[in-house]
């Protein structure tokens, strides 16, 4: 007696698929395997070597392999732009341009032979000319079968190629013309590399499907022996003759056909391979950075960035650092300008317009325009490759084919250095970064932080005067965080460029930049020091952003009234009528569980809405329905003295002298 083999425990059983659909399925398997079987079942195989052998079998299949090999590089060489040009640029008429890509699968073979009579035939359209001028006629001769193979084949090059550049994001492009790389280069070290396995497939299938065609060479070309007879039409004429034999020519084209399919195993429907960094581990210890003695530009982890001294320059050598002045219009509009060495934090909401300021800064399809000023250099309409800038997006678009090395020292190479001498420059600056000993490796192989640090010395080897930073930050933990942001700022200081970095993170805003700037829906809120933006924020998010409370309303001869009519004392009030924003730190609030009758002005009731622990202090949120939510900071002590919980009854109290009012 058979028994059913154990499941492991805890599995689902397979579900079983409904008979109405698994039944037509089987009959599908069926017709298609069915014809299969009837060549395997009627081939003679004791006289497969002697048909397989024979001269004329042997004659139609070398010119059948001359032929495909021609039409898969006439394919090539028109197809790959072709399928380039539709999936990255946009164009009228790129639905008429897709079809007629698409036409030669549908079109019956002997009608598409038909149309290259008619265009390229001695009495078509272009024929004439060509005979006339290049004395080239392409019916009857070798050279047509070639064309009307690649007529047929080259569709499938084109559909593989375009589906593979659309799944590839456009970041690694756009990284790779910021670092001064011209289009060319980008789509021949760039992109082909990275859609290889995509246009490796087409290639195959392309090759296979001119290795069988028949109807359009047979009415283009012809049916010459030696000249146009391919190994499909030698089986036509077989069958006629010798049909055992056709059989056995029609098993050769089927394993070659069998052959390319079970070579590509699927990949003909694939995304491209961009293994993207391995942000759970790290494959090798990160060394942690440390300041030394000798290093006059490191600084406590939370010390603020200073204004540093210039650097010297050499007797007879003008400064390299670079002034920016820029005006954006569009969905941003701003006003733009930085000395030299100056490093900008830009924050603000999601969609403020901060991403859309960097890609503008870059010449980048987006949003704006930017009117671009580096220096004395007008680089307004200068292409993206030749701004002098460099760009680390948010995720690192590190380019997975190449090493770390490699990786950066494309800048270099890409504004024409040697490559020794580029590749001395990008291990230097890996090195910098403590990621030197990392060099060989592949961004598959490398950590988050790691592939951050590897695009930072990226960015920093190709020299750029303008450096662009989009969150470079924001996909490590904290730890490697803290490590790598003081590494970054130690660089900076040395950067004698403008700096832009795009954070969310105010401790990154502080300890790394010169200037704050903050964008609300495309317009600049505020744009000041860190100190200024830390205790004046003119915005509700930025504030917010630094652990602050922050409630917007009109300036009254007493302090601010908000929208729902909650009055908020303030010792130093603004002119009355004016936009405002009442800041107070977290911690200048205080909470009571009976109301206080000391000397505090401002006084609400409310209920505990949340506890959440923040280092060695707790957070409590305070809803309210007679005054906006509010966060107070204290210590786990007080609130096991007031014994607060989740929907506790407390009174706020504020003093007018801890409210801040800002003109907004």
């Amino acid at each position: 007696m058979k028994t059913r083999p154990a499941r492991a425990p805890g599995t689902t059983p397979p579900a079983r698929p409904p008979l109405a659909l698994a039944l037509p399925a089987a009959l599908a398997v069926a017709f298609l395997m069915l014809p299969l079987l009837g060549i395997l079942a009627r081939t003679p195989w004791g006289d497969l070597a002697e048909h397989l052998t024979a001269p004329g079998a042997v004659t139609a299949l070398r010119l059948s392999l001359v032929v495909s090999g021609w039409a898969l590089a006439l394919a090539l060489l028109l197809g790959v732009p072709l399928a380039w040009l539709l999936a990255r640029v946009p164009f009228r008429g790129k639905a008429f341009v897709r079809t007629l890509v698409l036409l030669p699968m549908v079109l019956p073979p002997t009608v598409g032979g038909v149309a290259l009579l008619l265009g390229f035939g001695r009495r078509g359209l272009l024929g004439p000319w060509l005979e006339d001028w290049f004395g080239i006629t392409l019916p009857f001769h070798t050279a047509g079968a070639v064309v009307a193979a690649a007529f047929v084949s080259m569709p499938f090059l084109v559909i593989s190629l375009e589906g593979t550049l659309a799944a590839l994001s456009t970041r690694y492009e756009e990284a790779a013309a910021s670092l001064g790389a011209s289009p060319f280069r980008v789509f021949r070290t760039v992109t082909l590399p990275m859609v290889a396995p995509g246009l490796a497939a087409g290639a195959a299938l392309t090759w296979a499907r001119a290795l069988g065609e028949f109807g359009a060479t047979i009415t283009f070309a012809g049916n010459l022996p030696g000249t146009t007879q391919t190994l499909p039409l030698h089986v036509y004429l077989l069958l006629q003759d010798d049909p055992e034999a056709a059989t056995s020519v029609s098993l050769l084209l089927l394993a070659i056909a069998m052959a390319v399919l079970i070579a590509l195993r699927g990949r003909w429907t694939t995304t491209p391979a961009t293994a993207a960094p391995r942000a759970d581990r790290d494959p090798a210890p990160e060394p942690r950075t440390a300041p030394t003695p000798a290093d006059p530009t490191a600084r406590p982890d939370d010390a603020p960035r200073t204004t540093r001294p210039p650097a010297p320059v050499a007797a007879g050598r003008a400064p390299r650092a670079t002034a920016l002045d820029a005006r954006l219009t569009g969905f941003t509009e701003l006003a733009l300008t930085a000395e030299g060495g100056t490093t900008l934090a830009v924050v603000g909401p999601n969609g403020a317009g901060k991403t859309t300021l960097l890609r503008a800064l870059l010449g980048l399809p987006t949003r704006s325009h930017a009117a671009l000023r580096l220096g004395a250099t007008d680089l307004t309409d200068a292409p993206p490759h030749r701004r002098s800038t460099a760009w680390v997006p948010q995720s690192p678009a590190l380019f997975p084919h190449l090493t770390a090395l490699a990786n950066t020292a494309y800048g270099p190479r890409a504004q024409g250095v040697p490559r020794a001498e580029a590749r001395a420059a990008a291990q230097h600056w890996l090195d910098r970064l403590d990621v030197g000993h990392l060099a060989g490796r592949r961004p598959g192989q490398l950590s988050g932080g790691q592939a951050g640090r590897v695009a930072l010395a990226r960015a920093l080897a190709a020299r750029p005067r303008l450096l662009l930073l989009d969150e470079p930050l924001a996909a490590l933990d904290q730890t490697t965080r803290a490590r790598v942001r003081t590494t970054l700022r130690r660089h900076l200081d040395d950067f004698d460029g403008v700096c832009l970095i795009v954070t969310h993170d105010p401790v990154e805003a502080v300890s790394l930049a010169d200037r704050v700037l903050v964008l609300e829906d495309g317009r600049t809120v505020q744009d000041a020091p860190p100190a200024e933006v830390s205790r004046h924020p003119r915005s509700p998010w930025v504030a917010r952003m630094l652990g602050h409370n922050a409630w917007a309303g009109t300036a009254t001869a007493d302090g601010l009234r908000t929208p729902d009519g909650t009055l908020v004392i303030a010792a130093e009030p603004l002119s009355p009528g004016a936009g405002a924003l009442a800041v107070i730190a977290p911690e200048a609030v205080s909470l009571h569980r009976d109301r206080p009758t000391g000397s505090p002005r401002n006084v609400w009731s409310g209920t505990v809405g949340e506890l959440t622990a923040v280092g060695s202090r707790l957070r409590v949120l305070v809803t309210s329905a007679t005054a906006p939510d509010l966060v107070a900071e204290i210590t786990p002590g007080a609130a096991a003295d007031l014994g607060l919980r989740e929907g506790s009854e407390v009174f706020t109290s504020v003093k007018a002298t801890e409210v801040v009012l800002v003109l907004v």
